[in-house]
């Protein structure tokens, strides 16, 4: 069966809204796939040691598979001839290191065969990216299923970069996350980089009056601009997300705090009196945030999904 896509633009939809999954359990795989575990951190591992960038790749695609019909894997479904799947929708372009997770179900295959779903291989993939970037680790509840659905418009879905406040709690309540998720959950901006397109707004003509976003630190918007001239051709260019990108830690709340943040979406943040209070206490405690985070991780990526076991993670039968 080929992979359902969008073909047109269409004006209104009724998109379907995850809800949490019921059978999840954290020694769902304990009898039928008893190495389940160390094969996918193995996985992890053997991409980290080539490529320090796939621990903030796996993160970002279970987080961008979650927010479109639940955690169902279908962000890792190719488009084919003119049907366009979730990966090719302009948020995920970007997306990559899914290699790791056709690594970990290709050994998978092999050890317990048609066992487990690739949708619990990424949620796997992702804890484990966070352990192996120095932050904490957790049970991760499984028995979720593939989904045979990935429609690119779909990813509109997503919570934009130059989301403000309102947008994002509107965002996330959809899917039963509360601002406290919200907050924890941009955490794991701690990890990875962004290309200029999606933090442009910010310094380059902000708005009428003024050309940069004045709530950012002066020198920092400087530095940014340099890297990012208004007219930028470099594809390649952009900046880390925090000044540790490549551990996890709550250093993205600290430079929140000091005007350091990169996406409109991270200072509007500190646009409420709630959301700006968990950012200091995230801030001012590296074990507070691990915990909230944690939390909301296991809650976001119970979000109900799919209905079948995919062999291949990348095509639908």
């Amino acid at each position: 069966m080929a992979v359902v896509v969008a073909l047109a633009f269409v004006f209104l939809v009724m998109f379907p809204v995850p809800s949490p999954v019921r059978a999840l359990s954290s020694n769902y795989y304990d009898h039928t796939c008893p190495h389940l575990e160390s094969i996918v951190a193995g996985a992890v591992k053997k991409a980290m040691s080539n490529d320090k960038t796939v621990p903030a790749a796996l993160l970002r695609m279970h987080f961008h598979d979650c927010f479109i019909r639940g955690c169902d894997a279908s962000v890792l479904l190719n488009s084919e001839g003119k049907n366009k799947a979730e990966k090719d929708g302009p948020p995920n372009i970007s997306l990559h290191a899914f290699y790791v997770i056709d690594e970990a179900k290709k050994a998978l295959e092999t050890s317990c065969p048609g066992v487990v779903s690739c949708a619990d291989i990424l949620a796997l993939a992702a804890r484990d990216a966070v352990f192996l970037s120095g932050g904490p680790t957790w049970d991760v509840p499984k028995g979720r299923k593939d989904g045979r659905i990935s429609l690119a418009t779909e990813t509109r879905q997503l919570p934009a970069p130059t989301f403000n406040i309102s947008q994002l709690q509107q965002n996330f309540a959809q899917r039963g996350l509360t601002i406290e998720d919200l907050v924890a959950l941009s955490g794991g901006h701690t990890l990875g980089f962004s290309h200029c397109s999606s933090f442009q707004n910010r310094i380059h003509k902000f708005n009428a009056t003024v050309d940069v976003d004045p709530t950012m630190q002066p020198l920092f918007a400087a530095k940014l601009r340099s890297v990012c001239p208004a007219h930028n051709e470099a594809k390649n260019a952009g900046s880390p997300l925090d000044s540790s990108n490549l551990v996890f830690d709550n250093a993205y709340y600290k430079l929140l705090l000091q005007g350091k943040s990169i996406f409109s979406s991270d200072q509007a943040l500190l646009t409420t009196p709630k959301t700006k209070a968990l950012v200091s206490k995230f801030a001012s405690s590296q074990e507070a945030f691990e915990k909230a985070f944690v939390t909301s991780m296991i809650k976001m990526s119970s979000l109900s999904g799919g209905q079948e076991i995919r062999l291949d993670c990348r095509v639908v039968r």
